[in-house]
């Protein structure tokens, strides 16, 4: 499940950041023709490497072939399983900022998805490495699915982090719920969260294996 959720957040937010089109006038076509020239030497160049294990059940050859549609210069899968965006540093820079507004877009869906009752506000600072889900009142919560919105923040600050150039192995992605009164329900760190869940529900399908 995580594995499968990492990608889908992987290609949401990469589409998120590529698809918009920027209408600039003849001075910024001139710059940016200046940094293509510089780009080709190699100088001004971002590579984003996403791990082998994000990508795992995945179509990967289509998720070249749709980022390549989307405007990345460059996709490259390597021969570990990771694939390697090549984009100049002005593309990136115009992707994290629409990233950004993406991220933010979801956090406001989600906090006004009916499915999820007991969430009122969802907040997050200004790198977005830390999250605080805010709740009706700890019970409402704990006895509804709404945690599941807690695992898709934390796994899209994770996805934010790794677009902005992060090494994946030092990624620390805060989720804190709190309720209206401020005071702490839980708080989890992501990935060592989904690594957590991942034993969870392992250990609660070789249960249900034993007693059948």
């Amino acid at each position: 499940m995580k594995k499968v959720a990492m990608g889908m957040l992987i290609v949401t937010l990469l589409l998120a950041g590529c698809s918009s089109s920027d209408s600039s006038g003849k001075a910024d076509a001139k710059k940016e023709e200046k940094e293509e020239k510089v780009v080709k030497k190699g100088l001004l160049n971002v590579e984003v490497t996403l791990p082998a294990e994000f990508l795992e059940d995945q179509d990967v050859d289509q998720m070249i072939k749709d980022a390549k549609e989307d405007g990345v210069k460059e996709v490259k899968k390597n021969d570990d399983g990771s694939i390697t965006y090549v984009m100049s540093k002005a593309e990136h820079k115009k992707m994290m900022k629409d990233m950004q507004k993406s991220l933010k877009e979801t956090l406001e869906d989600t906090k006004n998805d009916e499915a999820f009752q007991s969430i009122e506000d969802i907040k997050v600072n200004n790198d977005f490495s830390r999250f605080t889900v805010v709740v009706t009142d700890k019970e409402s919560y704990e006895n509804s699915f709404d945690a599941f919105a807690s695992i898709t923040v934390g796994m899209t600050g994770m996805m934010y982090h790794l677009f902005d150039g992060k090494d994946a192995d030092k990624i620390k992605v805060t989720v804190a719920v709190e309720d209206k009164a401020g005071e702490l329900i839980k708080e989890a760190v992501y990935p060592d969260a989904l690594d957590d869940l991942q034993k969870d529900l392992e250990a609660e399908t070789d249960s249900e294996t034993t007693e059948q």
